[in-house]
This record gives C-alpha cells, structure tokens and sequence, in this order.
C-alpha cells in the first residue's frame, strides 16, 4: 500500500497541466493520431492549462484583497478560516486509504462504458480526490457516530462511488452544453462542482416561465449589443473593477489598478481558452472517428475539468458579481449559524460553471440562481468546518499553519454541498440527511430527463440533428 501510495503521490506531483497533457497524448496515440500530432496537442493542452491557472491565480489574488477590505467595513470577525481547495485535496490525499480512489473511479468508469450506461471516458484523474474527500469526510463523520472501522470505509467509498456514477451521468448531459460553449465537438466535464446545478434545476424551470428572461439572450454578446463598448470583455472587467475596488478602499489608486487587473483578466480569459480548442480539437475528431468504426451509432465524450469552458465572459462576470453577495450573505447568516467568511475561494467557480452550464449564459438567470445558491455553500462549510479541522490535524497539520488555535479552517465555496453533506451525515446514520440525499438523487432523474430533451435542441443547433445519446 506505502508503495502505491508513493507513486500516486509522485504522479501526481507534475500537477494538472503535466498529468492531464500525459493521459491525452496517450489517448490520441490510441486512436492513432500521428505520434507529432498527438504532442502538439498534448504540449497545447498543458500551455492551455498552465495559462488558465496563471490568470484565475491573478485574479484571485487581485480581488482578494478587496473582498478583505469590504468585510472589514463591516467590522464582524468570523473565526473559521477560508483555506481553498487545496488545504482541503491535502487532507484528503493524507488519509492511508486515499490511493484507492483511484481504481474505484476508473473501474466504475470502465464498467458503466462497457454497459452502455455512460458515453463518457473521464481522463480528469487529478481531480480524483474530490472523490477522495467525499470518502473521507463520510468515513470521518461514521467514525464519530459509532460505526466500526471497516464500516465507516465502506460508507465512504460507497459515497464516492455513488459521486463518480453521477458524474458520468452528468459528463452525458453536459456534453452538448460544453460544444455550444467552447466549439470543440466530443468533449464534457464531468465535475462534482457542477451537482449545484441539479438542486438549482427547480429555480431554473420556474424561470424557463418568465418570458422575458427566456426570451432573450442575456449573455455578454447581448450586453455589447445594447450597450456597446461598455459591453466589451475588458471595459466590463474595468468597470466591475473598479466599482469593487472605490467601495473595497475608498482609494482612487487602489480603485484603478484593481480595474485595470480585472479588465486584463477579463481580456485574456477568452484569449487563452481559444488553446483548449487548438489542443482538443484535433483528438476529439480522431476519438469521434475511432469510435463510429468500432461502436456504430455511438459517440465518446472526453471527460475534462473545467477550465475547457473558461473562455466564457459570462462566467467571470456572474463570479466576480457575486463577490459582494458572498459577503453579505456571510453576515447575514451569522445569527442561524455561519462562521466562515470566503477570501481563499472568493470567486465561486463551482457555483460559477454549474449556473453557466444551467442557465446556457443568460446572465440575469446566473446571477439569480448565484445568489441563492451562495448560503448553501457557507453554511454547508460552516458545519463540515470541525471536522476539517479535525481531520487536518490528524493527517495534515501543514493546513493549518498559521491559524491560531481557537479557529476553525473550512472551503468555502466547497464542490457539491448539498451532496457531500447529504452523503456524509446520511451514510453516518442522520436519517433528515438520508431523506436529503434521497431527494437529491430524485432532482437528478428529474436533471437527466429535462436535459435529454433540451439537447435535443440544442444538438438541432449544432448539428441540424436531434439525435441524443442513449447513455
């Protein structure tokens, strides 16, 4: 086991943008690509990938601050520490049984394919341990509520198995959304973060009844339509910026530089997603026909994290937008509970990429569900947030450096809140969390069968064809 946990560390020590570049080349050498062209795609894939983490690092790191100085306007002093995700993949990866993550993902994966319940081969195994925390988090919290040892494992990776499924499931139903957004053909992100959209799909069907919202496309093509240059990617980066910024600092200065950050991250965004397409392209195409030899009447599609659709104008915009909703909702709920204030995860990309993909880039309805949305993610946080403290102090005290011994650490914007919390108290014998995961499983049949139906439409669009896949 210490041999194999050794491995999976190193391996995945080369990070996203080394790993995930290494699993495509040798997906395009099996659909016999030529070896020179399979590299350059691969190579493009890791430059795509290296560059979008350079740019959501730069904006994350220019709008923390100001997110800091909003709340200490407020003056509330919330003790539970903000850590991001990847404190949380630490602990997670801590854990001795970790490795077997591993097989669970792939193995479920290569079953479901071969029956035909799922289209999609996921190759995102650097994102294996949100799967990973799920089981850890379940077996932690069955391990306090009595289970043996073995039990509490066995609840845990039966939770993970039950999100890898799901994924799959959802990597099927995103397929068409993801071609629509990024123009590559064959591809999907099967991401826990996007099981957001499934408990939104009831707001988002009340609001299908709205003409006026679903009538109109509200995205950023509209906005520059009605309003012109202030619809440009960079004019709207500069005024959001600077908007959070006079408020942030009341500093003119401060304001602008803030401004000029976020207009150029909302200038390149787009610049840099065009290398994903340059990159996929060419292998979704040698996929696509790999498999209409070999499985007539049956398309593939490559499971990717998310950054594939992160060319999006309207993600960024709903992201940063949200921003002071995040905090005023943090204050609002300290009175029923919340002790986590988000600066680590200030920019909610899971909440961000589920109402992208839910609401197609109409705006208004991205930034409705995003706000309503938001108090699950910090309350889910808040409760999970002693048993992630707990848990990092038993397997990775690094996590908490630097936090003083009466806090607490959390992740904010955490991936999948209703299901990790339903799943983990759930398995753990909480029978309210048992009749939420229930629920949620039942809102997912509900998911499946209206996107079936509306990719018909959108696939009408994209191909004149209303031919879905079964799986």
């Amino acid at each position: 086991m210490d041999v194999l946990l050794n491995f999976v560390n190193y391996i995945l020590a080369f990070g996203a943008a080394v790993f995930v570049p290494l699993i495509m080349l040798a997906v395009g050498l099996l659909v016999r690509m030529k070896p020179s062209d399979a590299f350059i795609a691969a190579l493009t894939l890791g430059v795509a990938f290296t560059g979008m983490n350079v740019l959501i690092n730069f904006m994350t790191t220019a709008v923390t601050p100001a997110a800091q100085g909003l709340a200490e306007k407020t003056g509330v002093v919330l003790n539970t520490v903000d850590v991001g995700w990847p404190a949380m993949s630490a602990i997670a990866w801590a854990w001795p049984l970790g490795v077997l993550c591993f097989p669970l993902m792939i193995g479920i994966n290569i079953i479901m394919l071969s029956a035909k319940l799922t289209n999609t081969l996921n190759v995102d195994l650097w994102n294996t341990w949100t799967k990973l925390f799920t089981a850890v988090l379940t077996y932690y919290l069955a391990k306090g509520a009595g289970f043996t040892d073995g039990a509490s494992i066995g609840v845990g990776f039966a939770a993970a198995a039950i999100q890898v499924v799901i994924e799959l499931k959802l990597g099927d139903m995103w397929a068409p959304t993801v071609e629509k957004i990024t123009g590559i053909p064959n591809v999907t992100v099967p991401h826990c973060m996007t099981f957001t959209a499934i408990v939104l799909l009831p707001i988002e069907l009340l609001l299908e009844k709205i003409p006026a919202l679903e009538n109109s496309s509200l995205d950023a093509k509209w906005l520059r339509s009605k309003i012109g240059i202030f619809g440009e990617n960079a004019v709207m980066g500069l005024i959001i910026g600077f908007v959070l910024g006079i408020v942030a600092y009341a500093d003119l200065q401060k304001a602008l530089t803030l401004a000029v950050q976020a207009a150029t991250a909302m200038q390149l965004f787009p610049m840099v997603s065009k290398l994903f397409s340059q990159a996929l392209s060419p292998i979704s195409e040698y996929v696509g026909e790999f498999m209409r030899k070999r499985f007539r009447g049956r398309d593939l599609y490559i499971g990717l994290d998310w950054p594939i659709t992160a060319g999006s104008n309207e993600l960024w915009v709903t992201t940063v937008l949200l921003i002071p909703f995040e905090l005023v909702w943090a204050i609002a709920l300290v009175p029923v509970g919340n002790t986590v204030l988000p600066f680590a995860s200030i920019l909610n990309l899971s909440v961000g990429v589920s109402v992208l993909f839910l609401a197609g880039g109409n705006l208004v309805k991205m930034l409705i569900m995003g706000v309503v949305a938001t108090p699950i993610y910090l309350m889910v946080s808040t409760s999970f947030a002693p048993y992630a403290t707990q848990l990092a102090r038993q397997f990775s005290p690094s996590a908490l450096a630097g936090i003083g011994d009466s806090a607490t650490i959390a992740y904010a914007t955490m991936e999948a809140p209703v299901f990790r919390w339903a799943a983990a108290n759930g398995f753990s014998g909480n029978i309210i969390a048992g009749l939420v995961l229930v629920m949620f499983i039942g809102l997912f049949f509900l998911f499946c069968r209206v996107f079936k139906h509306r990719n018909k439409k959108i696939n009408e669009q994209l191909h004149g064809s209303v031919e879905v896949a079964s799986a």
